[in-house]
């Protein structure tokens, strides 16, 4: 054995602190979303459609922070010290939503500041990604294990959310997510590079697609649709499973956390076989899991068939998340970053119409229906994803380009 070159092969203390903050901002998410809509409702005692006016409220102004901090980050500055009052930032959010019942205040500065917070993941993966290309190493394989720690954490978040909320109270979870942004910033603080930001100028432009516009439309009128369903199931699964199908409260953490597990080796089998059945039929393969999948949600009531249906809810992001991306830069060669950042958007205008249609929806005709608009759109989906016609791709590198403009999302989070 060549222990030398064992000793090479572990990561050193940086890559280690990369990997660590990026699974412990990653728990700040997964130990909040997904309790967020069953704490409006007995905490705040608001309406559903307050609700998902909330979420509605909460991607909107999401947007507008985070692409201001992006630009920002973009142009000055040290990204370190960015992610640095990003989870200070965020621990206060979190200190506010342990305290405050005021939904008001929840929602105006208790979104901005919890944005702040959510914003620290995107940046990890930018700076890790210029520290990477700066010491000559290639960023794809560390990029991809950062992304799992992503996973990892919405694997634990979600169940430990539920426990700790009912076991001990929301103020008890939301202390804890507030411990995690400390702990996370302290490690930022003592062992993340501080990389003085360069500014690389250079003529092209974001603009629209150059090539294949009426399949990047169908492709974008599909992811949206898809991530509006995910969206629709992260806001109001936990209140369908306690007030319509009245099952356990934890068992809404269990669901996330199996779909988050599974969707690991998921995204890993997709990136193998998408070279050999294509991306299109990969692409298909999640619409029609994510079909089969909400119209099973509505079928089953018992907790069984719930959790072993959670594998066409992982096959149905699984796929989405790792492939989407890709499928939308090999739409448009030669301008990887307006493709990825139009990815990005399509998780947002999800959520956008997941919150707006879940609260109302719920309000006057119950957390089922809100399954039915699920399927409806999921049909919607698959009918633009079968049409897509399939492309070669150009370059297998692009796959993990521009991770600025993605936060890391999942069936638990995809937030």
């Amino acid at each position: 054995m060549n222990t030398p070159a064992l000793f090479r092969s572990l990561p050193d203390r940086q890559s280690l602190a990369f990997l660590v903050v990026t699974f412990v901002t990653g728990l700040t998410a997964a130990l909040q979303t997904p309790a967020l809509s069953l704490f409006l409702t007995t905490e705040v005692k608001v309406r559903p459609f307050m609700v998902g006016l909330f979420f509605t409220g909460s991607a909107l102004i999401g947007i507008l922070v985070s692409q201001l901090l992006a630009r920002y980050s973009d142009s000055r500055g040290d990204r370190k010290a960015l992610i640095l009052v990003c989870c200070l930032v965020g621990a206060l959010a979190s200190l506010l939503y342990a305290w405050n019942r005021n939904y008001l205040i929840l929602l105006l500065p208790g979104v901005v500041l919890s944005t702040f917070g959510s914003t620290a993941t995107p940046q990890l993966f930018a700076l890790a990604r210029e520290w990477r290309d700066l010491s000559g190493r290639s960023s794809v394989m560390f990029t991809s294990v950062m992304r799992t720690q992503v996973s990892l954490a919405w694997v634990l978040g979600p169940p430990l959310a539920f426990a700790l909320a009912l076991g001990y109270g929301f103020r008890t979870m939301y202390l804890c997510a507030a411990l995690a942004f400390i702990v996370s910033a302290v490690i930022v603080y003592r062992y993340l590079p501080a990389m003085r930001k360069t500014r690389i100028v250079t003529g092209e432009k974001l603009q629209t697609p150059r090539r294949n516009r009426r399949d990047t439309l169908k492709l974008f009128t599909g992811c949206t649709m898809m991530w509006a369903c995910n969206g629709l199931y992260l806001i109001a699964m936990p209140l369908y499973v306690v007030s319509t199908l009245h099952l356990p409260e934890r068992l809404a953490g269990v669901l996330m956390g199996l779909a988050a597990g599974l969707e690991i080796p998921v995204m890993l089998l997709a990136g193998y076989y998408a070279r050999r059945f294509g991306k299109r039929n990969m692409m298909r393969l999640a619409a029609l899991a994510g079909l089969l999948f909400y119209s099973a949600t509505l079928c089953f009531t018992s907790a069984l068939p719930l959790l072993l249906i959670q594998l066409l809810n992982a096959i149905f992001i699984g796929i989405l998340a790792g492939i989407g991306m890709i499928y939308f830069q090999d739409l448009m060669p030669g301008q990887a970053g307006a493709a990825t950042t139009l990815f990005a958007n399509t998780t947002r205008m999800g959520w956008i119409i997941g919150g707006s249609l879940a609260g109302t929806v719920a309000e006057m005709w119950g957390y089922a229906t809100v399954f039915w608009c699920a399927v409806a759109m999921m049909t919607v989906a698959t009918g633009c994803v079968w049409s897509l016609k399939e492309v070669m791709e150009e370059n297998d590198a692009a796959a993990v380009s521009a991770t600025d403009n993605i936060t890391p999302t999942s069936s638990g989070a995809d937030s």
